[in-house]
């Protein structure tokens, strides 16, 4: 990680590293934890795969829902590691998302406790790195996690 450029989170979530990988994967569970709440998610397109779309839409009222992300998957390993740019969109097309262009990172390994889930998101450039700290970078990435780890948590102790 650069910290120049590069901004990041790090937590263990007590769930199987498969729960986590599934809750990433699988659209159904992925749209309930990706927006912090009370806002929602709904997933057009989550292709979990090089060169798969990741498109969902976002609501702030549970009835219209408007665009949020519309992103490329660069890598993925399975159980182990997503790598999403939201600088080409699912098309393929370069794009100019708002508020800032990121990669980011998403690394998933055992813990004895669980899963110790990592996420490094990367900017081109100081400076937009500074914009995406400034609109919220910790609190949003730290809640959505939070939520990811409550939802697998949830799912492991039924």
């Amino acid at each position: 990680m650069n910290p120049d450029l590069d901004l990041g989170l790090e937590r263990i979530i007590r769930a199987p590293r498969a729960t986590v990988w599934r809750a990433w994967t699988d659209p159904s569970q992925f749209e309930q934890w990706w927006v912090p709440a009370p806002s929602r998610c709904k997933v057009v397109r989550l292709d979990p795969r090089p060169g798969g779309a990741f498109v969902t839409r976002l609501s702030d009222d549970g009835a219209e829902f408007v665009p949020h992300m519309d992103a490329c998957f660069l890598a993925v390993e399975e159980a182990h590691r997503i790598v999403f740019t939201n600088a080409i969109d699912s098309t393929w097309r370069p794009a100019h998302p708002a508020p800032v262009a990121m990669t980011a990172t998403i690394t998933m390994d055992d813990h004895p406790d669980g899963t110790d889930y990592r996420l490094v998101v990367q900017h081109r450039d100081p400076e937009a790195r500074a914009h995406h700290s400034e609109l919220g970078f910790a609190d949003g990435w730290t809640t959505v996690a939070g939520q990811l780890a409550a939802f697998a948590e949830g799912i492991t102790s039924r």
